[in-house]
C-alpha cells in the first residue's frame, strides 16, 4: 500500500518524537511548517513549557518581510529564536524537525539559528 504524503509526514513525525526529548539543560527545538508561515518554540519537555517562541505571523517580523512561507523568512525565525534563546540563557538544543524532511525551509531555519550561535 502506498502513503500519501500526509501519512509519510505523520509516520515521520511519530518516529522523530519517539527519540528526540527536551530537557532542562537541552530542550527541543519544534519546528511547525504551514504553507504560508513557519514557528519555532524552544521546549522543555520535562516540565511541559514553552520556554522561548518565534514565529513569522509576528508583526515585527510580518512588516519586514515580503511573505513568511519562503527561505528568507525562515531564516529570519532561525535568527530570531537564536538570539531569544540566547537571551534567555539557552544555548544547547535537540532539532525536531516535526516530521519535515531536512530541506528548504526547515533547514534555512536550521542553518539560521546555528550561525546566531544556537548549537545543535
Amino acid at each position: 500500500m502506498k502513503l500519501t504524503r500526509k501519512q509519510s509526514k505523520q509516520r515521520r513525525h511519530r518516529r522523530i518524537r519517539g527519540k528526540v526529548f527536551g530537557s532542562p539543560e537541552r530542550p527541543r527545538l519544534a519546528v511547525f511548517r504551514s504553507h504560508q508561515h513557519i514557528y519555532a518554540q524552544v521546549i522543555d519537555d520535562a516540565a511541559h513549557q514553552t520556554l522561548v517562541a518565534a514565529s513569522t505571523v509576528e508583526p515585527e517580523l510580518k512588516a519586514k518581510l515580503a511573505s513568511g512561507g519562503n527561505c528568507d523568512a525562515s531564516k529570519e525565525v532561525g535568527k530570531l529564536i537564536a538570539t531569544r534563546s540566547k537571551d534567555k540563557g539557552i544555548s544547547q538544543v535537540v532539532f525536531d524537525r516535526g516530521g519535515n524532511l531536512y530541506h528548504g525551509r526547515i533547514q534555512a531555519l536550521a542553518d539560521a539559528a546555528r550561525e546566531a550561535g544556537l548549537d545543535f
